[in-house]
This record gives C-alpha cells, structure tokens and sequence, in this order.
C-alpha cells in the first residue's frame, strides 16, 4: 500500500475515532488528540475491533497514534479534521490553536453537523484553506461526506479535500452555500419535525410514525431519491399533491413544544428508556445492533469494505 500523507484528527469520541479508522485503514499516518486520556487509551482497540468486524486488518489500528498534545497532533499535518463536541465557541477556540499549529499547507475542517461553517471559522487568519466535512455515524460504514466551503474557501481547497476523501474510499458530495444544516441534516430533520407534529396533533403515535416510513417510502430511499421519485411520479403530479399537502404541514420555527416537555421531564430516548417511545434495553440494543447489522450490509454488497 502506497504510503499517504498524515491526517489528524481532533476528538477521539464517536465520529473522531470513526474518521481516523478511515484513513488508516487506507494507509494514511493519523494522529488524533483527545483531551481525555481514558478516549486515547482505548483509541486503537476501538478502532481495531470495528476492523475486525468489519473483516478488515486489525494491524490498520498501529497507524493511528494517540497524542496528549494538540500542537504534536497537528504538526506536519496534511489535512486537520475537527471532530470534537457541537458547541461554535469550544470549535473557534480549537482551530485558533489549530491554526497556529498546523502548517501553512494543511487544509483545516471541521465536522460539524449542522453548524454554518462560516461561523466556526470566522476568526482564522487564512480561512481560505478552511471548509466543513460533515461525515455521517459511523463514519466506517456510511460512505457519505458532505463537502462545504465558505465564500472565502478557495475551490482548489474543496477540489483536493474531495480527492483525499474519495481515494479513502467515501462518497464526498459538493454543497455549493454553507447554510446551517448543509443538505443530509436540513432534508432529515425536516422529515423529525413532521413526524413529531403528527405525534403531538394526535394523527398517530410514535411506533406508528416509525412504522411508516420504515415499510413504506423507507423501503425506497437507497435506491431512488426524493427527486428521483419526484421524476417518476411526474413532476406535473408532484406539483398537484403539494397544492394539497404543503399547507398543511408544520410551518415551526422553533423545537416543538412536545420535544421540550420530553426532555425537561427526562425522557431522553434509548438512553434513559423513555422518549417518544418506550425503551427497555433489549429492545433498544436490538434496534443498534440492527442498525449496524444492515449498514455492514450494504457496505459489503457494495464493495467498501473490501481493504484498500
């Protein structure tokens, strides 16, 4: 394998270890900080054993080098992804150490899922090599990432950030505004605020909601897109179920009244075994492994997970 070019990224959590287990898998050199040394002590094996799983080299892992300092990660970096927690003050403050770290050359990112990039990397004093890459959870298993520059990111910058993340074997797509919620997240929680409306209108309950979508236009979606399907259908059809169906959909602005009241009394989903829907943990250990179990299939049908 032809060596490539070092990587750091910064966080070692959920995403951080993900995105790190990417490059090295495809042999790049990748170094990550953390400042939580228990996330860098079980770093490698985190990442070893989801090679494992996954029927790739577990040996991928020793390319990745925990480091306690965040000026040892990014020094000789080629490309910095941030990956830590989604606050824009605790990101600003990141890069302005990022920045002064990383060399000249480096392309710096953020993986911010819905937070405009512009305002993360406001304060650089070369934003033009900066830019957002929104991967998805888990970043080993889906293979898109979104691709979003500013109106000061220069487009050779997005042109060789695609070209790193297409040669490590993901799907990088362009988003041309940096808008808050880039495209994946704005078109998701558009579908979350109507299933919450119709839960807390009274049309159905949750599991209902779930069903839904899950047996019906679900069953469609990784193989034909809401455009694709608008094409299908006619877009003369299209233009006369939306004279029906657009006004009356939610129009909120803000977070559901419905949301709040879960969250203030505490029903915190899966992880506290009440949500919008009632969680014991064997049936919520059933939907993670069943979630993983089908991303591991398609990932092998289509052929990503094969090694480098």
């Amino acid at each position: 394998m032809t060596a490539q070019p070092l990587t750091t990224i910064v966080g070692a959590g959920l995403m951080g270890h993900g995105i790190a287990q990417v490059f090295a898998e495809r042999g790049h050199e990748v170094r990550v900080f953390d400042p939580m040394p228990e996330a860098l002590a079980s770093l490698r094996s985190r990442i070893g054993a989801n090679l494992s799983a996954l029927g790739q080299d577990p040996a991928a892992a020793q390319r990745v080098l925990p480091c306690h300092k965040l000026a040892d990660a990014v020094a000789g970096a080629g490309l910095v992804i941030e990956a830590a927690t989604e606050n824009l003050d605790a990101k600003r403050a990141l890069f302005a150490e990022i920045e002064a770290g990383a060399p000249a050359h480096a392309i710096l990112a953020t993986n911010t899922s819905v937070i405009p990039i512009g305002s993360i990397m406001a304060d650089l004093s070369r934003p033009e090599r900066a830019l957002g890459t929104h991967w998805w959870n888990p970043p080993y298993l889906v293979p898109l990432v979104e691709v979003i520059g500013t109106d000061r990111t220069t487009p050779d910058v997005v042109t060789r950030t695609m070209d790193i993340l297409a040669a490590a074997g993901k799907q990088p797509v362009h988003v041309r505004r940096d808008v808050a919620g880039f495209v994946g997240n704005r078109l998701q929680h558009a579908l979350w605020r109507e299933a919450i409306s119709l839960v807390e209108e009274g049309v159905c309950d949750a599991e209902t909601v779930d069903t839904v979508v899950k047996a019906s236009f679900g069953l469609r979606l990784a193989v034909l897109g809401p455009l694709e399907n608008a094409d299908l259908v006619g877009t003369d059809l299209t233009l006369a179920i939306h004279e029906t169906i657009l006004p009356a959909l939610s129009r909120h602005a803000a977070p559901s009244a419905y949301l709040r009241d879960l969250v203030a009394r505490g029903r915190l989903g899966m992880k506290s075994g009440e949500g919008f829907r009632h969680w014991p943990p064997q049936a919520a250990d059933q939907v993670r492994a069943g979630l993983v179990h089908h991303l591991k299939d398609a990932v092998r049908k289509s052929g990503q997970g094969e090694g480098a």
